[in-house]
């Protein structure tokens, strides 16, 4: 007998959340047990490309992307990702594939020679935060909350590879996203709005142009810092590590101290969920969040 679909997903962490950004997986995976959400690894999928082959050769970028796709299929289930940019790489690819069967047949032809089954089109493709919104609903996430958040001033950054071009998102992204606002309020957090919540980190200018990228990325952060942000938040690992492993270097550019935690959504989740320090990985953060839970008297084991 199949595995039911209901709450059970190919789990795609993506290839930061493998080496550098492993606390977000492990939050990812242990919220999503507490809530019976069952996250099925991929062990023969491939990085997905990340942009970068899909500028080089678009047809090797989709026949790629095809490839995981079939390997969900054959499993049964949706993909859940917890990184913006392999979320908006599968999209993409997976829009074109299943609008235009001409051109699905064609990269299946390729799969076929590789001896990999074909994509037939009846995957889709989620982010971990509207797992949790939409499929398991906001209240089964408070029945999980041991410690609430106390009001705990929480800047959301939603990262733009999430949300443009919402076309493609089909109303889960756009210009007023809502899904990382909505959690930390079941959480008992209160979001903080600025300009930068739904703008871009600037990872991929990281090697273009450093300067520019460390500015980006500290006035997003030294921004929700002057609204009155206590922690700073992110669905994907790249703005993970743009705000918060970059951040000091962006305090040397600017030549301001910002000292904004910030932290996966995942690990938030897990702290109002009760788990412990050493589960989520908050030893690993480059800002200590201890503090500014201590001061909401959010305690973690």
């Amino acid at each position: 007998m199949g595995i039911s679909k209901d709450l059970n997903y190919a789990y795609y962490p993506g290839c930061a959340a493998k080496q550098i950004q492993k606390e977000a997986d492990w939050s990812a995976r242990e919220i999503s047990k507490q809530l019976g959400v069952t996250l099925h690894d991929m062990p023969a999928a491939t990085c997905c490309g990340a942009g970068n082959l899909q500028e080089h050769d678009l047809a090797a970028a989709l026949a790629v992307n095809a490839r995981i796709f079939s390997q969900a299929e054959e499993m049964g289930m949706d993909i859940v990702t917890i990184c913006n940019t392999c979320l908006q790489t599968f999209t993409f690819a997976n829009e074109r594939l299943k609008k235009e069967p001409e051109l699905r047949e064609k990269i299946n032809t390729v799969l076929k020679k590789a001896g990999v089954r074909p994509y037939d089109g009846t995957i889709d493709v989620k982010h971990l935060v509207w797992v949790l919104v939409d499929d398991v609903g906001v209240e089964k996430v408070k029945k999980q909350i041991k410690n609430p958040l106390g009001g705990l001033k929480v800047a959301p950054f939603y990262g733009c590879h999430a949300l443009r071009p919402s076309e493609v998102f089909h109303g889960r992204g756009g210009q007023a996203p809502k899904y990382l606002d909505t959690l930390i309020a079941a959480l008992g957090g209160e979001s903080v709005d600025y300009k930068g919540k739904d703008k871009c980190c600037g990872f991929h200018y990281m090697l273009v142009n450093e300067k520019e990228f460390l500015s980006m990325s500290g006035h997003h952060s030294l921004e929700a810092k002057t609204r009155g942000a206590e922690v700073m938040v992110s669905p994907c690992t790249l703005c993970d590590m743009s705000l918060g492993a970059y951040q000091s270097r962006s305090e040397k550019h600017l030549g301001v101290k910002i000292n904004l935690p910030e932290m996966n959504i995942s690990q938030l989740v897990g702290v109002a969920f009760g788990l412990d320090k050493k589960t989520l990985g908050l030893n690993r953060l480059h800002q200590d969040v201890q503090p500014a839970l201590r001061a909401r008297n959010i305690k973690v084991a």
